[in-house]
């Protein structure tokens, strides 16, 4: 159980915009599912819009624009490479938007299905919120969420929204992939995080790239050599940082080959369908 930190008292009813902070487990390779990455994602909201993104990577990229230096990306932590994404909700529109990066392009998919949500009577009390069940069919799983009405912002995780109340936990039935709220705090502004010129494509046509990414001599942007701890980073064009050991790099025969294979986003996506 993890203990919510709260560093504001005032309600989220407000005219004031706020982040919820998620710890983010998920079971990246279908064949070892012992293998967990965690990583941390932030929900905005200024109570008509949201972002979702991964906190790591945002921290990072506003240092860069400030600084504009490379060693700034190198020195920065790592973040899990299948999480670039940002997903938009527009509450009055009711649209949902997926942002991510594909070598040099910036893609945009509109999202057209919601969950439908069945709302159990199964309650429980989480991190002090009195929250309650609910569970939907969803992308090709079958999704478990605990809802507070504590907050009135009906809003949560990835693409999850639709619930009388903030969610709170959520995972799917296999335990692939696993929210957990662990932090609310109060922002100024929405952050600026939507990519610009964005290409618009199907979700099919976006998988089948991310599936059939081959890496070549053309997508790298810059290059660091740590002698410290004998690494080599390897920034892509699409912002990304992909962190080696310079020793066993040296020993292997097909460099781009390797790098292709490591760079393999998750064959455990979030989405089945």
């Amino acid at each position: 159980m993890y203990k919510l930190f709260f560093l504001l008292i005032m309600s989220v009813a407000s005219a004031q915009s706020y982040r919820f902070v998620y710890e983010y487990r998920m079971k990246p390779d279908t064949a070892k599912k012992d293998s967990v990455i965690t990583d941390y994602m932030n929900l905005d909201t200024d109570g008509k819009k949201s972002v979702f993104y991964n906190m790591t990577k945002h921290e990072r990229d506003s240092t860069y624009a400030v600084t504009r230096d490379f060693k700034d990306l190198f020195k920065a932590k790592s973040y899990d490479q299948n999480l670039s994404y940002i997903i938009e909700k527009d509450y009055a529109k009711k649209k949902i938007n997926f942002y991510d990066n594909f070598k040099t392009v910036n893609i945009l998919i509109p999202e057209t299905e919601s969950p439908k949500w069945k709302i159990e009577k199964e309650f429980a009390k989480i991190n002090e919120m009195n929250c309650q069940k609910a569970t939907a069919e969803y992308k090709g799983r079958i999704w478990e969420a605990w809802f507070s009405k504590d907050y009135p912002v009906n809003d949560g995780p990835y693409k999850f929204s639709g619930l009388p109340g903030l969610i709170v936990k959520l995972r799917d039935a296999e335990n692939d992939h696993v929210f957990n709220l662990i932090q609310i705090k109060k922002i100024n502004a929405l952050p600026v995080v939507l990519p610009k010129s964005p290409k618009q494509i199907t979700f099919a046509e976006y998988k089948k790239a991310m599936t059939n990414y081959s890496f070549t001599n053309e997508d790298i942007e810059g290059m660091d050599v740590s002698k410290q701890d004998s690494k080599v980073s390897i920034r892509l064009k699409d912002g990304y940082i992909a962190r080696f050991g310079a020793d066993e790099m040296k020993k292997v025969q097909k460099l781009d080959e390797e790098i292709t294979k490591r760079l393999k986003r998750t064959d455990n996506s979030i989405e089945r369908k």
